[in-house]
């Protein structure tokens, strides 16, 4: 009775161990899983972000040449207007050029701006998914075959 009782206590001992080992496993199993979820969603974030990184790209050219045009404008109404500074007319078109070489200028550094924040969150994301990466080859047994 007592080396039965014994022997019962030894299978229901290891039998905890095993479940544990099982509980550890599908445990890792979930995190890694948990870590490739956010790994897949940041590699799809970093293709959005690339795709408009050439996007602002184009704006910012278009957006310097833009300035760059108002800007020469500015200066021919200016020097017309140092010609004859008593004429209206002259100031009137002064002012407004130096008003769209001021707006153009806002806009091309603001589209500046935005692509270097763009730059920015591609290299964060970049790095993310590479600590992401290195987490997941650290997981025992990753790949998981069932």
């Amino acid at each position: 009775m007592i080396v039965a009782l014994g022997l019962l206590l030894s299978v229901q001992l290891s039998a905890q161990v095993v479940s544990k080992d099982s509980i550890s496993t599908l445990n890792e199993q979930k995190h890694a899983l948990k870590i490739g979820k956010d790994l897949n969603e940041q590699k799809i974030k970093l293709t959005k972000l690339e795709n408009q990184l050439a996007v602002k790209t184009r704006l910012v050219d278009k957006t310097a040449e833009q300035a760059q045009i108002s800007a020469d404008k500015n200066g021919t109404a200016a020097n017309r207007l140092t010609e004859d500074a008593q004429d209206k007319k002259k100031a009137s078109r002064a002012n407004n050029s130096a008003r769209h070489a001021q707006h153009d200028a806002k806009k091309a550094r603001k589209a500046y701006d935005d692509l270097e924040n763009l730059n920015k969150d591609i290299e964060s994301l970049k790095s993310k998914i590479a600590d992401d990466e290195i987490k997941l080859a650290a997981i025992p047994g990753y790949p998981f075959s069932n």
